[in-house]
């Protein structure tokens, strides 16, 4: 589907409005391309006086002599200012990259994992990486440009019309040849630059996810099947990618035309008027050479700013593509979001926060978990948690006990009553309290690093004292011993170098690690021994803990147990508080 008018030009605003807090670097960008201008005006008058004294007045070479040092020191002066406003602008674009780039991490972190599952990490991936660096040119080219490609023809017409008025006026009548051809082209551009980013998130996750499956792709014989697949994706990219190319190269070979023509244009003027065809456009009477030299020097430069437009004005189709998916994930509603004004977890309806611990009381009333969809998963369930509490909840698969605790995580919606501290969940500050909750999940994730960084994510600034305590708790000792890095081996992409057991163990590590209110287990010791399990102790690790699990040995580790079965929950064992 295409984007209609009304889209794009909300678009192009939503990425202007990103330049507020950065307008003294688009001024100082302009600002330099406006003295580049002047110095190229100066520029053509030395090399026009230059020509006019050796072929006209027949001076000698001495007498010029200060022009030529005038002109190096000119052309060094263009240099260095061509050098300081590419890194203006490229510092603006990176900032403002930066800053987007910002925003969606940390809506990935408000949204979660049961958000950012229903697309694969390669479209994730083009999103945050490829479509973000697709607006870099946006504002490190065109909007600079767009205030010069105004400027700079009006100040070179301003420089030629005391000289030669008929040379401005062919300027002037033949520059708006170039805007009104941008203008066509770039209405089909941006709808074409969004299929092309379309298809590279498709490849890209499609991709990544083979790669990932490779083993049970070649087990199951099936090679030959997704490489058809791949290729078929890989030809759709290229042809939208040829598609965009098309676009740049005609939009670029019908600028160089009309310039061309117009310049031609000059010349044809100037050429004729020497060969005393043309009595006008002199004020004087006469063409001199100094006119029309000056006059043909500057006219590429009157149409270049309005060439490098054109060619950016493809940067914008393509930040406007980019922008559509970017500007729509950012705005997508928080599922827990209702508008009103969030309260700290550590403030009571009851008591005074003095008088609390930070986490009393978990209570749901007629609670149906939903997903990001609006869609019903489990519920409606009722239940009172009174800290402290160590709940262990069973169940078969699919009966919704995840689902469940991504509610208390904060990143599933619900229907009905869900309070902490006798405070409804969607008026909590989610920060604030995701800040007070631990959790290990089935396939719990390592960074591609140390064992080291992955265990000190929990607490950066543990003491080596506390690492070493938290290392003997989840029976990791003996397992680090064997390395031939100790604590620092890494764990590789994926914790490729290790287990599965021996990931859970560290993702224990750092659970013990990280003060909590709340620690939610989720299977968190499947791929462990019993030995091990009865050594880890898991359960102890915070004050209230909610653990899933399917081991029903461990049932004393628990002062409560409850079952979730067909949408509700069974009390199996109550606390004894």
């Amino acid at each position: 589907m295409s984007l209609d008018k009304n889209r794009q030009t909300y678009l192009l605003s939503w990425l202007k409005q990103h330049t507020k807090k950065h307008k003294s670097d688009l001024r100082a960008s302009v600002l330099s391309g406006f003295l580049l201008c002047l110095l190229m005006i100066a520029q053509a008058a030395l090399l026009a006086i230059i020509l006019q004294k050796l072929i006209i007045d027949q001076t000698a070479f001495l007498t010029v002599l200060p022009y030529f040092l005038s002109l190096i020191a000119i052309l060094f002066a263009r240099g260095l200012l061509i050098y300081l406003r590419e890194k203006i602008n490229f510092a603006l674009g990176q900032k403002i990259r930066q800053q987007i780039r910002q925003k969606i991490i940390d809506q990935f972190e408000l949204f979660g994992p049961g958000y950012l599952n229903q697309s694969t990490t390669g479209a994730w991936s083009t999103l945050v990486i490829e479509q973000v660096d697709n607006l870099h040119d946006f504002f490190a080219r065109y909007l600079p440009q767009m205030r010069l490609a105004s400027m700079v023809p009006l100040l070179i017409c301003i420089a030629i019309f005391p000289f030669n008025w008929a040379a401005a006026v062919i300027l002037l009548g033949t520059a708006p040849l170039i805007p009104i051809f941008m203008i066509l082209v770039g209405m089909g551009a941006a709808d074409i630059n969004r299929r092309h980013f379309k298809a590279l998130a498709y490849l890209s996750g499609h991709f990544l996810d083979r790669l990932k499956g490779l083993s049970t792709i070649r087990l199951f014989n099936q090679g030959e099947q997704q490489t058809e697949q791949i290729a078929h994706a890989s030809e759709d990219f290229r042809v939208k990618t040829m598609q965009v190319l098309k676009m740049a190269f005609l939009s670029s070979a019908v600028l160089e035309f009309f310039t061309s023509i117009s310049i031609a244009i000059v010349a044809v003027y100037f050429g004729f008027s020497y060969l005393g065809e043309f009595d006008f456009g002199a004020y004087n009477g006469t063409v001199t050479l100094f006119a029309g030299f000056f006059a043909l020097i500057l006219a590429p430069e009157y149409f270049q700013p309005l060439r490098d437009l054109g060619v950016y004005y493809h940067a914008k189709a393509e930040a406007i593509a980019a922008a559509d998916n970017i500007e729509t994930f950012l705005n997508k509603k928080l599922p827990l979001d209702n508008g009103q004004q969030k309260k700290p977890i550590n403030q009571s309806l009851s008591s005074s926060p003095s008088e609390i611990s930070v986490l009393n009381t978990i209570e749901a009333e007629d609670l149906i978990v939903l997903s990001n969809e609006g869609m019903p998963i489990v519920g409606p369930l009722s239940f009172s948690l009174q800290a402290p509490f160590k709940l262990g909840l069973i169940g078969t698969s699919g009966e919704g006990k995840s689902s469940l605790m991504q509610v208390l995580l904060g990143f599933l919606p619900y229907k009905g009553s869900l309070k902490i501290n006798n405070i409804e969940f969607n008026q909590l500050d989610l920060t604030s309290w995701q800040q007070q909750i631990s959790w290990i999940g089935q396939n719990p994730y390592l960074i591609n690093g140390s064992i080291r960084e992955n265990i000190l994510l929990g607490k950066p600034m543990a003491t080596d004292n506390e690492l070493n305590e938290v290392i003997g708790k989840a029976q990791l000792a003996d397992v680090i011993a064997q390395l031939p890095d100790g604590v620092d081996t890494q764990v590789g992409e994926d914790a490729v170098r290790l287990s599965v057991g021996q990931a859970q163990r560290i993702a224990l590590a750092r659970a013990m690690l990280k003060p909590c209110q709340l620690l939610i287990l989720d299977e968190p010791t499947a791929s462990l021994d019993k030995q091990t399990v009865q050594k880890l102790a898991p359960y102890h690790i915070a004050t209230n803990s909610i653990t899933i699990t399917h081991q029903h040995d461990d049932m004393q580790d628990f002062d409560q147990v409850w079952r979730l079965s067909n949408g509700k929950l069974y009390a199996i064992k109550e606390s004894l508080c």
